[in-house]
């Protein structure tokens, strides 16, 4: 997708793993700290879930930027619930329209949502260490091409 700028999980309104494709124009300004990114998303979340009654935010326009977000559950192993883990990403909506960038982000990254999943449903979710490696990954779903 050219228009992501960034792409991340967030569990617990923490980031566990981000990648930036592109820097923001307002973050080169501002220097927006990715803690704070994670706060907010699991707040907005939070948030949404409890006034709609378990309703989930596909996602926020503040300008150019579409903020998304796909919300599913894991499981960490300190907790015998199942949370939410929510992907994000950051898109540039300047040139179309925000339904089909929405739909081509949610179309590209449910294979990465689903192998993360996979890879770490049952794992310590505070060693965040353990998530870098899972940076490749990302960018390798999101680099190639869909298949036609």
């Amino acid at each position: 997708m050219k228009e992501l700028y960034e792409i991340g999980f967030v569990f617990r309104g923490f980031v566990l793993v981000n990648h930036i494709f592109m820097d923001l124009p307002a973050q080169k300004e501002h220097g927006v700290n990715k803690d704070l990114r994670g706060a907010f998303i699991s707040a907005i979340n939070a948030f949404v879930e409890t006034a709609f009654h378990k309703s989930s935010l596909e996602y926020l326009e503040s300008g150019n930027i579409l903020f998304i977000f796909k919300i599913a559950e894991v499981q960490s192993g300190d907790n015998n619930m199942k949370e939410s883990l929510i992907l994000y990403g950051l898109v540039d909506k300047s040139k179309k329209k925000s339904d089909k960038l929405v739909n081509k982000f949610f179309e590209r990254v449910n294979p990465v949502l689903q192998l993360f999943i996979q890879k770490f449903n049952g794992a310590n979710f505070s060693e965040l260490n353990q998530f870098e490696p899972f940076e490749k990954s990302m960018i390798d779903f999101l680099i190639k091409k869909p298949k036609e």
